[in-house]
């Protein structure tokens, strides 16, 4: 082995120290209470973020380590990369601290599982109180802007429903976060969000009120495989979140779906892509996406190629799907009509 390849695993081991520093000083709020003081000795950041002194006193010791906080006596101040990390940061850094603790997460749980082959389901992710409720927050800074700048112009549809006054369903909303920015956007269109977690189903309801939109959408708790509706959709949603349907029998799942339509209505499918080609995995574009591909394993779930979505979509009755690429191809969009009614 060479020093060169040494040093690289030891220079990303130290990374990775910093992201798990920033990752507590996100969750346990340090990073927003020292924003709001300016400067503060360790004992007066822990009561402003109301956490243990000891706890607070040994992180800051190690936050300035990595660079996260600058000192001066016992007076911390935040450093620009730790500044960077505030949640309230544009853009934030949070979303790169939150999954670097997820990944570590998810690959002790996929070294236990591996011995047996056990897939426990989605429930895994939120084994952690102190990453569920920043999981959803992390995907929506990670891609809200994404969607609203790059996406959203690409589909022009939406402006037709929002004209009518229609519906948009959102199977596995999260916390709402792709409905919300529909709706900031479109003043006249209405959404319907379902998902399988409590928590997330709160959060978006909240996240609605805030944002004054509660009278045009509305979250319920439920298993998207089983969503109804009293009235039928103009558009219907997958987030992320058709891989959690596919094997558990993807055909049967877009049959239901198009119970769910009105006749003409859109079906929108936003989901990592796949690549064909093994040898692409060690593009930097796809390297991310080979660790997610293991974690949604550990689901009972794996990333599919945009082909093979629009081919399920075809054969399930949906005519002449189209697929969209961004972000160098790994992000991709598929669009196609329910043109028959079940």
């Amino acid at each position: 082995m060479t020093d060169e390849t040494i040093n690289k695993f030891r220079a990303a081991a130290q990374g990775a120290i910093a992201l798990d520093l920033a990752f507590i000083g996100v969750v346990r709020g340090l990073f927003t209470a020292l924003a709001r003081l300016g400067t503060a000795s360790a004992g007066r950041l822990a009561e402003a973020a109301g956490c243990a002194p000891g706890y607070v006193a040994v992180w800051c010791d190690a936050a300035y380590a990595a660079g996260l906080l600058e000192a001066e006596g016992d007076q911390f101040r935040l450093s620009p990369a730790g500044a960077a990390f505030r949640p309230e940061a544009e853009p934030s850094l949070m979303p790169v601290a939150l999954q670097a603790m997820i990944s570590a997460h998810m690959a002790e749980r996929a070294a236990e599982f591996m011995k047996d082959g056990k897939r426990p389901g989605e429930e895994v992710l939120f084994e952690r109180a102190t990453i569920a409720p920043w999981f959803e927050a992390m995907l929506e800074a990670n891609f809200g802007p994404f969607f609203e700048k790059t996406i959203l112009p690409e589909l022009d549809f939406f402006a037709a429903i929002d004209a009518e006054g229609g519906l948009v369903l959102d199977l596995g909303c999260g916390n709402g976060w792709y409905l919300r920015r529909l709706a900031k956007r479109f003043g006249n269109l209405r959404g319907v969000g379902v998902d399988g977690f409590e928590g997330n189903v709160k959060a978006a309801a909240a996240k609605a009120r805030e944002e004054g939109l509660e009278g045009r959408l509305s979250f319920q708790l439920g298993d998207a495989r089983q969503a109804g509706l009293s009235e039928k959709a103009d558009a219907i949603v997958l987030n992320r979140a058709l891989h959690h349907m596919w094997e558990a029998g993807v055909g049967e799942f877009l049959t239901h779906l198009g119970t769910l339509a009105k006749l003409g209505g859109w079906l929108v499918i936003w989901e990592p892509n796949w690549p064909k080609e093994r040898s692409r995995l060690r593009e930097p574009a796809y390297t991310r996406m080979a660790f997610q591909n293991l974690s949604e394993y550990v689901q009972g779930n794996h990333l599919l190629n945009a082909e093979e979505i629009a081919e399920a979509l075809a054969a399930a009755g949906l005519g002449s799907p189209e697929i969209r690429l961004f972000a160098d191809g790994t992000e991709a969009v598929i669009t196609a009509r329910f043109l028959t009614l079940r």
